[in-house]
């Protein structure tokens, strides 16, 4: 379990460490982090799934270090590795290429040109500098503008000048504006948060969107109030002045606003993660597909996360009965969970995608990206739920940008 004082790993910047088998990927990235992190073999292909670490890498701040199978592997479990390694290129915010053999080949040229496709940052690692011959490769290099550094990792020769590399990036990930609800609050604000304590609750603490909520408040020079919902109108009651926010678990937002005056904005948690992580816009007209299902029609419920599911868990459970209930059809539900989305989703009639808050902002935003390139439509989790119980038009509202939706 992660310390509850680190940055969530949804939030860092993932560094993914790819290139062909024997490379010196996993001596690279243990030089970088200061210790022995990743298996280290002569024998090719020691790195089977992806294996990764938070560290910090300052200025650039919080990242995730990424090592991965050899591209070049080999054999039916090895082109499963290697869709593990397809994966991460296309999820990580920062893609080292490393080599190790002083050759570059068609699979340096295809992770070019994935990353690039992707308009993400590309270092080349010259490894093993102490028994290569570079002079030509670095010729090659400077020719197409992609940046470079030569190392020895066993050495930790070249080691500060990867960081210092990695330290020059800019606006990776967008993650240097990191402001949840920051531009619909303001200094002196008082956001009342509802926050249920039921059987899905964590025992002894928040869940995660609630605890970044609440810090985000406060990093505004606002004020945060936390209440269960069985308190909020006795809460409300008590205040001298109504809240400017109310900020509510979509599961209870029907009930939450029955008892929040229709003037006091109001939204959910999952519906500012998911305009955070992603296109918020693109969530709210996807949702609206509830209302065109049809018999046998095949939803995709996609989890970011693995966690043990509860009895009357959100995703699985009800959310499916909710929908059910809504359109009165008989529709197929199936899951996916993990940081992989699946590669074929023409099928799904709709995506419902959780709010995503174990995976950083590039791999939320190539789930909404994969499904707008093949028109499927997808929405998110306390979207639909505020849909179909009636109540969406005053989620949206206080988002500047949506003002031209659902107006009431």
């Amino acid at each position: 379990m992660s310390n509850l004082n680190e940055t969530p790993r949804g939030m860092r910047i993932a560094i993914a460490f790819l290139g062909r088998r024997n490379a010196g990927k996993s001596s690279l990235l243990n030089a970088l982090v200061g210790y022995d992190l990743a298996i280290v073999s002569d024998q090719a292909g020691t790195t089977t799934d992806p294996v990764d670490k938070a560290v910090e890498i300052n200025p650039l701040g919080p990242c995730l270090v990424i090592d991965t199978a050899g591209i070049d592997d080999t054999g039916e479990l090895g082109q499963k590795r290697i869709e593990k390694t397809n994966a991460v290129v296309s999820n990580a915010d920062v893609g080292l290429i490393i080599i190790g053999d002083g050759q570059w080949t068609s699979y340096e040229e295809e992770l070019v040109a994935a990353l690039q496709g992707k308009q993400k940052p590309i270092i080349v690692v010259l490894n093993k500098n102490d028994r290569f011959d570079y002079r030509e490769l670095e010729i090659m290099l400077q020719e197409r503008k992609l940046d470079y550094v030569t190392t020895t990792a066993v050495t930790d020769e070249g080691i500060a000048d990867l960081k210092q590399k990695i330290r020059e990036l800019k606006n990776v990930s967008g993650l240097e504006d990191p402001s949840i609800i920051g531009d619909i609050i303001k200094a002196g604000d008082l956001v009342l948060l509802v926050v249920p304590i039921d059987t899905g609750a964590p025992k002894g603490r928040l869940i995660l969107p609630q605890v970044q909520t609440i810090r985000d408040i406060l990093d505004n020079d606002a004020t945060a109030i936390v209440v269960k919902e069985s308190e909020l109108a006795d809460t409300l009651a008590k205040l001298g002045n109504p809240p400017d926010l109310v900020i509510t678990d979509s599961q209870v937002v029907l009930k939450v606003a029955g008892i929040v005056a229709e003037e006091i904005p109001l939204t959910t948690f999952s519906t500012v993660f998911s305009r955070f992580k992603g296109d918020l816009r693109q969530m709210v007209n996807g949702v609206q597909t509830i209302d065109k299902l049809q018999n046998g029609d095949k939803i995709l419920i996609a989890e970011a996360c693995t966690h043990h599911a509860m009895a009357d868990d959100i995703g699985r459970v009800k959310i499916p009965r909710w929908i059910v209930n809504y359109t009165g059809k008989k529709l197929q539900f199936e899951l996916a969970a993990g940081s992989a989305f699946p590669a074929d989703i023409k099928d799904y009639r709709l995506i419902l995608q959780c709010g995503g808050c174990t995976i950083s902002r590039t791999a939320y935003g190539n789930r909404l990206q994969t499904a707008a390139a093949m028109g499927i439509p997808i929405t998110n989790y306390g979207v639909a739920i505020s849909y179909v119980q009636g109540v969406l038009s005053r989620v949206i509202r206080p988002f500047p940008e949506l003002q031209d939706l659902f107006n009431p």
